[in-house]
C-alpha cells in the first residue's frame, strides 16, 4: 500500500512539476519536450487510476492556456482508458468528465485531428463505440472551427462512414434487437452528429436564395450516399413485428430528412444527379464512384416509391409509365446483384412500379430503351439461378407482370428478345406459353396483326425450331419443345385451313421441314442411345454383382455426384418417360396435320 501510494504521489507530482513550470512560460514558449512530458504524466496518472487528480488539474483554471495547447495528447490514453473501466466505475465517469472539458478548452483544430486519428484507428468490435464515444466532442470542437469546416466535416463523416462500412449489417429480427456491435445504434447517433451542420445550411438556404457556399451542403450530400449504400442498401427494411421503432427505418428517415432540407430529394430522385463527382485520371477509380452512385440512387428509389419514406414530398404529376422509366436503371443495378437483400429490393421496386400500371397501357416505344430490354433478361437470370426459392417464384411472377403492361407490339418485341436470349429452355416455354396465349385472345377477342399472319409466321420460325437440328440434347431443351408441340397442336386445331388466319398452313411445308422431321429422328436417336445406355448399365451390374456399385455420371459437360448403378437406371428410365411424352405430342401433331389435309382434299374432289 505504501508503494502504491508512492507511486501516486510521483505520477501526480510529476504532472504538478510539469504544469507549474509551463505556467510561468509564455504560449509561444512552450517546447516539444514540454509537450512530450505534460503527455506521459498524464497518461501516466490515467493508467494509475487517478483520474480525478488529473480533472483537478484540467479544470483549474490557471492550467488554462497549458490546457489549450497540450491537452489534446491525452485523448489516445484517455479512450484507452475509458474502455478499461466498466460502466458504473467513478473512474469511468472521471474520464468522461476530462473529455468533455479537452472538448472545451482545447485548441480547436488540434483537438479535430487527435479525435480523428482515434476514429481512424479504431475498428472490429470496437469501432461503434469509439464513433460513439467521440460524436459529443468532435461536434463540438467542429462547431468552433472557422477555416475549412465543410472539409473538416466531411472528412469526419467520411472517416466515420469508412469505419462502420466492414461491419456487418444486422438483417434478422433478432439481429437487429440484439444490435450486438451496436451499429443500429450508432447509426442513428451520427444522424444527431450531422443535424447542427444540416440546420446550418438550411439557415443559409433560407438567408438567401443564391445560397453560394455549396461546399458544406456537399459534404452532407456525400454523407447521405454513403448512408443509402452502407447500411441502407443492405439492411431488411420492412416493418418487423416486435420491434417498435426499427432502427434502420428510423435511420432511412433521417436520411431523407436531411435530403429534403437541403434541397436534394427531388434533384437525385428524378434528375438523377449525383453532386459533384471528383474527377479521377484513373479510370478504375471513376468507375468504383460511379458504381457507388448507382447503388445509392437505387435504394433512394426504393426508400420512396415501394416503402414510401418521403412520399409526401413527391409530386403527383407524373404518369406511371414515366415513373417505371425513370426507375428501370436503379431496378437493373439492383438485380444484378447477388445477396438476397438487394435483389428483394429490385424485385420489389420493379413490381411497385408494375403495379401502378393498367395492363396492355405500355407503348412499345419503351423497348427502344436499354434498361427495358436489360431488366427483363436480368430478371430471366434471378428466375433461373438465383439459389432462394421464393426470390425465383417472384422474379417469375413480375416477368409476367412486366409482359402484361405492353400493347400487343410491345409484348411480341419482347417474346423475340427473350427467345432469343434467355438460353433457358424453362423459359423458352413459359414465353412460347406466352405466345399460345396471345394467340387465343387474337383469334377469339380481338385481332391484332401481331399475333395473326405474316408478323406471327416470323416468330413462328424462333418458335418451331431445334437450335442445332436432329442432333440437338431433347431432354435438355424438353420444356422448349413440349411448349412448342402443345402451341402448333393448338394451332391445327383452332384455325381452320380455309380461314387461315395465323398463317400456319401457309408456312406448314416449313415447319415441318425444320422442326417435325429433324424433331423425329433426333427421338429415335435419343431414344435408341438411352436404351442402349440401359441394356449396358444391366449388364455391368451383373457382372458387378452388387446393385450398389459407385459410378460418375455427366451430364451436359458436368460431372454429377457419384450415383450407384441403381440411381443411374433411374436417371435413364425418366428420360425415356419424357422421350415418350414428346413422341405422344408428336403424333398427335402430326395425326391432325394428317386429318385436316385429307379433309381439304376430299372437300376440293
Amino acid at each position: 500500500m505504501p508503494e502504491e501510494q508512492s507511486q501516486t504521489i510521483m505520477a501526480v507530482d510529476e504532472l504538478q512539476a510539469i504544469i507549474q513550470r509551463c505556467q510561468v512560460l509564455e504560449e509561444t514558449d512552450f517546447k516539444g519536450e514540454d509537450f512530450d512530458l505534460f503527455q506521459v504524466a498524464g497518461q501516466k496518472c490515467l493508467e494509475d487510476g487517478y483520474a480525478a487528480q488529473l480533472l483537478e488539474v484540467i479544470q483549474n483554471e490557471k492550467n488554462k492556456v497549458i490546457i489549450k495547447n497540450m491537452g489534446w495528447n491525452l485523448i489516445s490514453p484517455l479512450v484507452r482508458c475509458i474502455f478499461t473501466y466498466k460502466q458504473e466505475d467513478d473512474k469511468r465517469e472521471h474520464c468522461l468528465k476530462i473529455l468533455d472539458q479537452l472538448a472545451q478548452l482545447c485548441n480547436p483544430k488540434e483537438l479535430f485531428l487527435g479525435l480523428l486519428e482515434q476514429i481512424e484507428q479504431t475498428s472490429g468490435e470496437q469501432a461503434c463505440q469509439t464513433v460513439m464515444l467521440l460524436l459529443q466532442p468532435l461536434q463540438t470542437v467542429l462547431l468552433k472551427l472557422q477555416n475549412k469546416k465543410a472539409y473538416s466535416v466531411g472528412l469526419s463523416l467520411a472517416m466515420i462512414m469508412n469505419q462502420l462500412t466492414p461491419l456487418p449489417v444486422p438483417y434478422t429480427k433478432q439481429q437487429i434487437q440484439e444490435d450486438k456491435l451496436g451499429l443500429c445504434q450508432c447509426c442513428n447517433a451520427v444522424v444527431d452528429f450531422a443535424k447542427p451542420f444540416v440546420n446550418e445550411v438550411v439557415k443559409n438556404m433560407e438567408k438567401s436564395s443564391e445560397y453560394n457556399d455549396m461546399e458544406l451542403k456537399e459534404e452532407l450530400l456525400k454523407f447521405c450516399m454513403k448512408s443509402l449504400k452502407y447500411p441502407l442498401l443492405t439492411a431488411q427494411l420492412e416493418q418487423l413485428e416486435g420491434i417498435e421503432e426499427h432502427p434502420f427505418r428510423h435511420f432511412a428517415t433521417e436520411i431523407i430528412d436531411i435530403l429534403w432540407n437541403i434541397g436534394e430529394l427531388i434533384p437525385l430522385v428524378f434528375l438523377h444527379r449525383k453532386g459533384k463527382s471528383p474527377h479521377w485520371e484513373n479510370q478504375e477509380f471513376a468507375d468504383i464512384e460511379q458504381k457507388n452512385s448507382a447503388d445509392s440512387l437505387a435504394c433512394l428509389s426504393y426508400l420512396m416509391f415501394v416503402q414510401h419514406f418521403g412520399i409526401d414530398c413527391f409530386p403527383m404529376v407524373f404518369s406511371p409509365s414515366y415513373l417505371l422509366q425513370c426507375n428501370m436503371m436503379h431496378i437493373e443495378v439492383l438485380l444484378k446483384r447477388t445477396e438476397e437483400s438487394m435483389l428483394s429490393k429490385g424485385l420489389d421496386l420493379f413490381e411497385s412500379c408494375l403495379l401502378r400500371m393498367e395492363d396492355n397501357s405500355l407503348l412499345h416505344q419503351y423497348l427502344e430503351f436499354r434498361d427495358f430490354i436489360n431488366v427483363p433478361q436480368d430478371l430471366v437470370k434471378v428466375m433461373t439461378l438465383c439459389p432462394i426459392e421464393h426470390l425465383r417464384k417472384k422474379s417469375l411472377n413480375i416477368l409476367q407482370m412486366f409482359i402484361d403492361k405492353f400493347d400487343a407490339e410491345g409484348k411480341y418485341i419482347l417474346f423475340r428478345c427473350l427467345l432469343k436470349t434467355s438460353n433457358h429452355a424453362g423459359v423458352e416455354g413459359y414465353i412460347i406459353k406466352n405466345i399460345k396465349d396471345e394467340i387465343h385472345l387474337s383469334l377469339t377477342a380481338h385481332d391484332n396483326i401481331w399475333f395473326t399472319g405474316h408478323h406471327l409466321i416470323s416468330l413462328l420460325d424462333l418458335v418451331l425450331s431445334l437450335p442445332e437440328g436432329a442432333e440437338t440434347d431433347l431432354l435438355q431443351n424438353s420444356d422448349r419443345i413440349m411448349a412448342s408441340l402443345n402451341l402448333l397442336r393448338y394451332l391445327i386445331i383452332k384455325d381452320c385451313e380455309s380461314d387461315n388466319k395465323t398463317g400456319v398452313w401457309t408456312t406448314l411445308a416449313k415447319i415441318e421441314q425444320n422442326f417435325l422431321k429433324p424433331l423425329r429422328v433426333g427421338l429415335n436417336m435419343s431414344k435408341a442411345h438411352y436404351e442402349a445406355e440401359i441394356k449396358n448399365k444391366k449388364e455391368n451390374r451383373r457382372e458387378a454383382h452388387s446393385a450398389n456399385t459407385v459410378c460418375s455420371v455427366t451430364v451436359s459437360g458436368e460431372k454429377m455426384p457419384a450415383m450407384t448403378t441403381k440411381m443411374q437406371l433411374q436417371v435413364l428410365h425418366s428420360a425415356l418417360f419424357t422421350f415418350d411424352l414428346i413422341e405422344s405430342v408428336l403424333a398427335r401433331v402430326e395425326e391432325l396435320i394428317e386429318v385436316k389435309i385429307k379433309a381439304v382434299m376430299d372437300e376440293n374432289s
